[in-house]
């Protein structure tokens, strides 16, 4: 079985996109860390990892169809945020970003009647529901927190982690 030409290079595009969003994970978990956040970092750096992960699944999925794995470069991540909230803010915005992403493979595999690639998909659609709605409930949690009681809230997210 194989892929269209424009299906590969979408996927490819995905595996870079997965890439980059692990490399600004790995960036917030960094400025966390600076603020004495440690949990907040252990957390961001596992998001990271499980980005990496996603994108090691697309590139085995690109393989595994008989289409060529193009490894991108990875964009230079923010890394002066200001807040933990700005942080949560840009990585709730990046997991939209990455939700929409899914969602136009989705509907070109639809186009092209790939049955394969849009089932394998499927997961990435179940698993963006997921992290969007964790994300948006750590900047709820983040917003009522507040700037000063951040390291009560640590406690709330390593009980959340276990």
């Amino acid at each position: 079985m194989s892929i269209s030409v424009k299906m590969a290079e979408q996927l490819n595009q995905q595996v870079a996109n997965e890439f980059n969003a692990a490399y600004k994970y790995r960036a917030m978990s960094f400025c966390f860390a600076d603020m004495g956040l440690k949990i907040f970092a252990k957390r961001f750096e596992q998001q990271a990892d499980e980005e990496r992960g996603h994108a090691m699944k697309i590139a085995k999925y690109i393989q595994d169809v008989n289409a060529k794995v193009e490894l991108q470069a990875v964009a230079k991540p923010k890394h002066d945020y200001k807040s933990a909230k700005e942080i949560v803010e840009a990585a709730l915005k990046s997991e939209e970003t990455v939700t929409s992403q899914i969602n136009a493979l989705v509907a070109l595999a639809a186009q092209e009647n790939d049955y394969a690639t849009r089932n394998f998909l499927e997961w990435f659609v179940e698993e963006q529901v997921e992290e969007v709605a964790s994300m948006r409930e750590l900047l709820q949690w983040v917003t009522m927190a507040g700037e000063n009681n951040l390291f009560q809230l640590e406690n709330r997210i390593a009980q959340s982690m276990s």
